[in-house]
C-alpha cells in the first residue's frame, strides 16, 4: 500500500468507525436477538436458538394489521405524492413572477413539526360533542357525512393517515424536483421550440427523461421513508395504535420494547428484521426496474 493510499485509508477511518459502531454493531446485535429465543431482558439469558421468534412474529395479529397497514400507506402515498410534487414543481418552473414566494409556501409544512400539524389535522378531521369538524362540515354541503375520521371505521381512519403522510412529504419532493427542472439544458428547449414541439411532447421527451434520475430518487427513498411510518400514526391516533387498529411495523417494534406489551426484544428484533428485508427486496426491484429506463 502506497503512501497516497494510507492516507486516503486514514482520513476514512473516523467515519469507518462511526458507522460500525452505530450502523454495522446494532445490525448484527439485533440478527442476534432475533434467533434467541425466550429471552429474558432482565437475566439477559434465553433457552435456545431458533426461528420461533419470527414465526410468533408472522402469527401475531397485530403484526399482520400492521403489515397491512403499512403496505396500504406505501402503496398509496407514494405515487401520488411524487406525482403531485412532478406536477406543482412543472407549474412552479413555468412561473415568472412570486416564484420563490409560491417556493416557499409549499415547502412551509416540511419544517413544521410533524406532532403539530397532527394536531390541526385531528382538529379538521375529528368529530366531538361540540362539533363534527371542518372536513365534515365541508361534506355537509354535498350531502355526505358526518364521518369519524379519528375514531371511526378504519377505511377513513387510514384515508387521515394516507392523507396526512402526503402532506408531510410533498414539500421535500416539491423542492428536489424543482431544482432538478431548473438544472435542464434550456438549449433542448429552444430546439424543440424551433421545430415546433408541442409543450406535452418536450414534457414527456426532454423534460420527464432528463429528470427520472431524481424522480427514481424519489420513489426509493419515499418507499423507504413510508415504510418506517410511525410519527405520523402517533400524531393522528395517539400512542396506542393497536387499539385504533392503525398501528405500522416501526410502531409494533416500538410496542414490542418500550409499550404496553414491551419488554421483548427478541420478538422487536426478529421484526425489525423482517422490515429490513421487506425494504431491501422492494429497493432492489425498483433498482431493477428503473435501471433500464433511466439515462445514463
Amino acid at each position: 500500500m502506497d503512501r497516497n493510499s494510507r492516507k486516503a485509508w486514514l482520513y476514512l477511518l473516523p467515519a469507518l468507525v462511526l458507522l460500525a459502531a452505530f450502523l454495522l454493531y446494532p445490525l448484527i446485535d439485533v440478527l442476534i436477538y432475533s434467533v434467541e429465543e425466550c429471552y429474558n431482558f432482565a437475566s439477559q439469558t434465553y433457552q435456545g436458538v431458533g426461528l420461533y421468534n419470527y414465526s410468533y412474529v408472522l402469527h401475531d395479529p397485530y403484526f399482520l394489521q400492521a403489515v397491512e397497514n403499512t403496505f396500504v400507506l406505501v402503496v398509496i402515498t407514494v405515487p401520488i405524492s411524487t406525482l403531485l410534487a412532478l406536477l406543482i414543481s412543472t407549474a412552479l418552473s413555468s412561473i415568472q413572477k412570486l416564484q420563490q414566494l409560491f417556493q416557499t409556501i409549499y415547502f412551509l409544512p416540511y419544517v413544521t413539526n410533524t406532532l403539530a400539524v397532527g394536531l390541526v389535522f385531528m382538529v379538521l378531521f375529528q368529530r366531538t360533542e361540540y362539533t363534527d369538524g371542518l372536513v365534515n362540515l365541508m361534506l355537509s354541503w354535498f350531502g355526505a357525512g358526518p364521518i369519524d375520521f379519528i375514531n371511526g371505521p378504519h377505511w377513513a381512519k387510514m384515508f387521515v393517515l394516507c392523507f396526512y403522510t402526503i402532506w408531510v412529504v410533498l414539500p421535500f419532493k416539491i423542492l428536489v424536483l424543482t431544482s432538478a427542472l431548473a438544472s435542464v439544458d434550456r438549449t433542448y428547449y429552444r430546439a424543440a421550440r424551433v421545430d415546433g414541439t408541442s409543450r406535452t411532447r418536450i414534457f414527456f421527451r426532454i423534460t420527464l427523461p432528463m429528470i427520472s434520475p431524481m424522480i427514481v430518487y424519489l420513489v426509493i427513498t419515499g418507499f423507504i421513508g413510508a415504510f418506517k411510518a410511525y410519527s405520523d400514526a402517533v400524531a393522528l391516533f395517539g400512542v396506542d395504535l393497536n387499539a385504533a387498529g392503525m398501528n405500522t411495523i416501526v410502531g409494533y417494534v416500538y410496542d414490542m420494547l418500550y409499550g404496553d406489551s414491551g419488554g421483548y426484544p427478541s420478538y422487536a428484533s426478529a421484526a425489525a428484521v423482517l422490515l429490513f428485508a421487506i425494504v431491501l427486496t422492494i429497493t432492489c426491484i425498483n433498482l431493477l426496474v428503473t435501471r433500464k429506463r433511466v439515462p445514463a
